[in-house]
């Protein structure tokens, strides 16, 4: 066996184990650092791409066109650029022919299961993805036609909960004119936290973790108040940790994730509607009242909205607008919330305070019952200019 290994490393190409299924969604969730993954996923939208690039894999090889060209999805532009190989249309006999768990080789598009040819496809570069990125912003205008349609479809469908709030659950936080921080996780989650992390300090908003969005809470050293999600996309240390938990149900009643929640013995309510996790959380805080929401890791950009697919698009697009008076983006908090008081003008400060102090001294008589008072006074002023920052 060792020496097996070492001629299979000798060969060209990368090595790992495969991990195969048609649908992606499904696979996300046992994919880690190395692995070969292999999917039949047309279009590969960002929130897929991120997952994969955080579980480390080294390749991608997808049965179906990564960019069909229907509009600029964004997904394979984030693979190539975090150095994961892409591999397109290597066929549908790839399912047949590899199991699960096996050993492959990959090498300039051709896929090795030992000296077993698995099937060859076409390995996307960067630029190829700018060319077919290009090429598809013409499939756009029929991408949002069928936006539109469905966008009336779910208005239709979901009426009464977007226009009077039925079937939003009642829930224990408290969230009547307060600030609300909506968290979900993205690739630019943690950097976006960090950046917020004076904003949070000072006004001390509701912390909201969305899915995995509440592990990244967690991650960057909070607690969060409330977590709204399925429960299978989050850690049981963050359920157990005393946040309120909410559960997105199936119109028929249905929660994925509740009999998780119920092992770990965790009380939880259920939100029965349709859309995302981000949709059911935005509605849920603009009904109890909250004065403004900020979310980290939501895009809604026009690309993003349709790189969600159709079955969220319409979703995401009438739920902002129902809540956009009161949605801020992290981005924007982050750069227009700063603190007023420059680093020079706190510095010239405390040497004009200094120097006033040595004077006092020098032409007084100090006693040790001064040199108390200036080192508590000196204690009491410097906690002062931190409260600044």
């Amino acid at each position: 066996m060792k020496l097996l290994s070492r001629a299979s490393r000798e060969l060209p190409g990368v090595t790992g184990v495969a991990r195969v299924a048609r649908r992606s969604d499904t696979l996300l969730s046992r994919v880690g650092n190395g692995d070969i993954v292999v999917i039949d996923h047309m279009d590969i939208d960002r929130k897929t791409a991120e997952a994969l690039v955080h579980a480390g894999v080294t390749a991608v090889i997808n049965a179906s066109p990564s960019i069909s060209g229907r509009y600029p999805n964004l997904g394979p532009e984030i693979l190539v650029s975090s150095g994961i190989i892409l591999v397109d249309e290597i066929g549908d006999k790839v399912f047949s022919r590899l199991k699960d768990g096996a050993k492959v080789r990959l090498d300039e598009g051709t896929l090795y299961a030992g000296e077993d040819i698995i099937g060859t496809g076409t390995v996307q570069t960067p630029e190829a993805i700018a060319d077919l990125l290009i090429d598809a912003k013409t499939g756009m205008a029929a991408q949002l036609e069928a936006f539109a349609a469905n966008a009336i479809e779910y208005m239709k469908r979901e009426r009464g909960l977007l226009l009077d709030g039925v079937g939003i659950p009642d829930i224990t936080t408290d969230l009547k004119e307060r600030q609300v921080l909506l968290v979900s996780a993205s690739a630019e989650t943690a950097k976006e936290l960090k950046g917020l992390k004076k904003y949070i300090a000072d006004y001390r908003p509701v912390l909201i973790g969305i899915d995995a969005g509440a592990d990244a809470l967690r991650e960057a050293g909070y607690k969060p108040d409330l977590i709204l999600g399925n429960p299978e996309s989050i850690s049981s240390e963050t359920l157990t940790a005393g946040a309120e938990v909410v559960i997105p149900a199936h119109t028929d009643g249905h929660a994925p994730g509740l009999e998780r929640v119920q092992d770990l013995g965790i009380g939880a309510v259920t939100f029965p509607a349709s859309g995302t996790s981000e949709d059911l959380a935005l509605l849920l805080v603009d009904a109890h009242e909250a004065a403004l929401i900020v979310t980290v890791g939501m895009r809604t950009t026009l690309t993003d909205l349709l790189d969600r697919g159709r079955g969220s698009t319409a979703s995401t697009f009438l739920v902002r607008m129902r809540v956009a008076n009161k949605v801020v983006e992290a981005a924007a908090v982050s750069k227009l919330y700063r603190a007023r008081i420059s680093w020079w003008a706190v510095l010239l400060l405390i040497v004009a305070a200094a120097t006033a102090i040595v004077v006092a001294l020098l032409v007084s008589d100090v006693s040790g019952t001064y040199a108390d008072l200036f080192r508590d006074w000196w204690s009491e002023f410097t906690t002062w200019v931190k409260g600044l920052f």
